[in-house]
């Protein structure tokens, strides 16, 4: 299936690629590279990046003259090329500098490489033409702030008419769309990140595969929750839905226990509780780092690590409001402010908040989520600056489990709900705070150091659900409270080093990570047991008292991390990778349960080492290709003993992965194929049961390709795809070959939209979306399979000026699929429509 729904997107990408190069003659098209004009097929490394600099060359648009001219209003930059148009430029400022990239030109000057003309006019500084990948960057530097343009292309010529810039000068309406918020606007493709190597690394430089979901995508999808977002993520698979209070995630068919708030662990919570929970309101965008992580982050699964990367503040102004309504009683207000609190624009702010009030298709379902995040950042000077930033999460929700894991799930209603209408309820609050400080000592050192807090508390009042008796068609079901209470305190500090040994560049990063948590989680259920039937369900039972049975388990945490990684430029085009991390933890557990006038109490204290290292080289052949290989490690303490009272080593995560990055103009492609291998499970002990010994292993080996960027201008495509699989290899219960449960063994998504450029529909866009999820395993060992599903959705919006209007359609053929919560199965909405105000003042 996999095959025919790339076989699908393959053929719809060439027939409009064909469409839009099927162009009259009058346009000026550049020339196509012939296959003709190419010598024999190469044999060697070298010849292939002769062959590929050759098509880059001839496919490329050449400026043969660039003028600067000083006009009435400023002046007119223009570029003088051999043939054709020069394409739109994607624009940027940084500081008082306007950027403008042009991705199919290539510069031919009889002066040289580049161009550069200091003090060309009144109010500009400087300006420059310089190569850049494969296209060429425009910088014009204003004195007093950024300047503003306007784009005249015609044939074998390019005007950029330059007005200078002030601190209160207005975009005229039919300039350049300049987003001067400090950060690198990036449309559908981005270029840097910093989960992966915790310093702003350019992704062709990072020997490991990383995916970002950009604020565009996000914003272009009307996602509502991150479980949206993550569906355009290659590899990851989620086990709950929207109506969950929190979810988890499957990456690489390993469960992932680890996500991110701007480089800090959330904690794991339960219960509901909130620390989970993250709103796409307050986020800039995810990057999903796939494979072992713990030589920066220390414990965790091997698949990969979730980074929510939240805003933050703007030097300049800017005021946004959202107001979202749609299907099932869904309402949602946002609100985003930034801009500098002081003239000197020294210290800056960004407040988001957000409210959502919601019903559902499920019955008895509807909630409530508030979210508000204020930060603030002080710039000392060019060097120093300290930021201060707060979230609260507050979610209030009806219960919802889903519907049993067993075939008759497939014939039941797709709205029943088998939890009480009453009673069933979740409430969590999460609040987290990080008060980081930066700091540059030279041009060579400087110091990242940051403290995070992070406060939650939930609780679950209802009926658990367990025990599906499929020959009755009864779900058993007991009342119960949940109680979670968790402090997670952290201190994180970077030191970052760039220095040279002979002609060996190196970006050095020594780093300490310390931790401190503290949870208590309490139960309060009934032994009484009640029971439903799935096909006549009947409600009102009541709720019992809470004196049955009591279990509370206090747990405390503590970890010391430090760690090292080298950043190595060997040559121009070959970089090493090398990294290591010691942690040491250590964790103490207790244990009160009373259950039928029997109070038990157990106390269990750990103490856990572990070393993971990660070594990975890239090789650019040519500078839009990079190639890599990659070698990382993870580990999670098993905390237990044998029989013989030996503390068991943690089970431990090994990754081999080697890709290929590409970047043409204004997409960027990546290729990888790995081999995770997880060892030291804990089996039973076939000696005694009481005990377990570690001999399990399990091996997860796949194929993910995605891509992201600008195909034409207005053209955005957001796509992936993957092939797993994850089997268990050796185990003493479990069968070998078994795939691990959630781990689908293959997967696909395509996010396309196409907004008019100019003209009288310049603004309008539209959208369509295709996702696809393979069979997965619902339980070990294997009995029940979720089915596969193709879901679609699309969207249609108009922007102008500083307002934008937005439809978004989800699951448009009401297409019915399962996502699995461990205890029940969560059936998806059907057809959902979203209606989308936005305004920037």
């Amino acid at each position: 299936m996999l095959v025919g729904f790339l076989g699908a997107v393959v053929t719809f990408s060439e027939s409009v690629r064909a469409e839009a190069i099927e162009q009259p003659v009058e346009t000026a098209s550049p020339a196509i590279l012939q296959l003709s004009n190419l010598d024999a097929a190469a044999t060697t490394v070298e010849e292939w990046a002769v062959q590929s600099e050759l098509y880059l060359a001839q496919s490329q648009i050449q400026v043969i003259r660039v003028q600067v001219n000083a006009t009435e209003t400023g002046l007119a930059i223009i570029l003088e090329t051999a043939e054709g148009e020069l394409a739109a430029p994607s624009t940027s400022v940084v500081g008082n500098a306007l950027i403008a990239d042009i991705s199919n030109a290539g510069l031919a000057l009889p002066e040289g490489e580049e161009f550069q003309q200091a003090n060309p006019a009144e109010g500009i500084a400087f300006v420059s033409v310089t190569p850049r990948g494969n296209g060429i960057r425009i910088a014009i530097t204003g004195i007093d702030a950024p300047p503003t343009a306007a784009v005249t292309p015609e044939t074998q010529q390019f005007v950029l008419s330059i007005t200078p810039g002030t601190e209160t000068a207005a975009i005229d309406d039919e300039a350049i769309q300049i987003v001067a918020t400090g950060e690198q606007e990036d449309g559908y493709r981005v270029s840097e990140a910093a989960t992966a190597t915790r310093t702003d690394t350019p992704l062709r430089d990072i020997p490991q595969s990383i995916q970002v979901i950009p604020r565009q995508v996000i914003e272009d999808q009307g996602a509502t929750r991150v479980e949206e977002v993550l569906q355009n993520a290659v590899g990851v698979a989620s086990a709950a839905d929207t109506r969950a209070a929190s979810s988890s995630y499957v990456i690489r068919g390993f469960d992932s226990s680890t996500t991110l708030r701007n480089g800090f662990r959330i904690p794991t919570g339960g219960n509901g509780t909130a620390a989970r929970v993250q709103t796409p309101s307050n986020l800039e965008r995810i990057e999903i780092l796939r494979g072992p992580a713990a030589v920066l982050y220390g414990t965790g699964e091997p698949g990969g690590i979730i980074n929510f990367v939240t805003r933050q503040p703007l030097r300049d102004p800017s005021y946004a409001i959202d107001l979202t309504a749609g299907s099932y009683s869904f309402y949602q207000g946002a609100i985003d402010l930034s801009g500098p609190l002081t003239a000197d624009e020294q210290l800056l702010y960004r407040f988001n908040a957000s409210y959502e009030n919601y019903g559902s298709f499920a019955d008895f379902v509807d909630g409530e989520l508030i979210s508000i995040a204020p930060i603030v950042r002080y710039e000392f000077s060019e060097n120093t600056a300290l930021s201060f930033s707060y979230e609260y999460t507050h979610i209030d929700q009806a219960a919802y489990s889903g519907l049993p894991i067993d075939p008759i799930a497939f014939e039941l209603p797709r709205d029943r709900n088998y939890n009480e209408p009453d009673d069933d309820r979740l409430d969590s609050t999460d609040h987290a705070l990080i008060l980081s400080f930066e700091h540059e000592f030279s041009d060579s050192l400087s110091l990242n150091s940051a403290v995070s807090a992070v406060f939650s508390e939930g609780q679950n009042n209802g009926f658990g659900l367990f025990n599906f008796d499929p020959q009755t068609n009864l779900w058993e079901r007991y009342s119960r409270i949940g109680e979670t209470y968790s402090t997670t305190y952290t201190w994180q500090t970077d030191f970052i080093s760039r220095f040279n040994t002979g002609s060996i560049e190196h970006q050095l990063l020594v780093g300490l990570e310390l931790s401190t948590s503290d949870s208590r989680t309490s139960v309060f259920e009934s032994t009484v047991n009640s029971a439903i039937n799935v096909l006549d369900p009947i409600y009102g039972e009541p709720f019992l008292p809470r004196d049955d049975y009591t279990f509370i388990n206090p747990n405390s945490t503590d970890t010391v991390g430090i760690y090292l990684q080298d950043q190595i430029t060997l040559l121009s085009n070959l970089k090493l990778l090398l990294g290591g991390r010691y942690d040491s933890i250590h964790q103490t557990s207790e244990i009160s349960e009373f259950f039928e006038g029997t109070r038990t109490e157990n106390t269990n204290d750990f103490s856990n080492q572990a070393f993971s290292p990660r070594v990975g080289i890239v090789y650019q052949p040519i500078e839009p290709i990079s190639l890599y290989a990659s070698f990382s490690q993870s580990f999670v303490p098993n905390n237990t003993t044998t029989r013989e009272g030996e503390l068991i080593d943690p089970t431990r995560g090994t990754q081999y992965e080697v890709g290929v990055r590409a970047e043409f103009g204004n997409l960027a492609a990546n290729l990888a194929a790995y081999e995770i291998t997880k060892t030291n499970i804990l089996t039973t002990d076939p000696d005694d049961p009481n005990f377990t010994i570690p001999v399990g292993e399990v091996r997860s080996r796949g194929i993910e390709f995605d891509i992201g960027g600008e195909i034409l201008p207005g053209w955005n495509l957001f796509a992936s795809a993957f092939i797993n699989e994850a089997i268990v290899t050796e185990d003493n219960t479990l069968p070998e070959g078994d795939r691990l449960r959630d781990a689908p063994d293959e997967g696909a998504s395509l996010w396309t939209t196409y907004e008019f450029q100019d003209g009288d529909l310049q603004g309008l866009g539209f959208g369509l979306g295709l996702f696809y999820v393979g069979d997965r395993e619902a339980e070990l060992p294997n009995d029940f399979v979720i089915p596969s599903y193709v879901r679609a959705d699309a969207a249609l919006f108009y922007r102008r000026n500083n307002w934008r209007v937005a439809l978004n359609f989800k699951n448009l053929t009401s297409t019915r699929y399962y996502e699995n919560a461990n205890y029940g199965l969560f059936v998806s909405a059907p057809f959902t429509v979203l209606g989308t105000i936005s305004v920037q003042f």
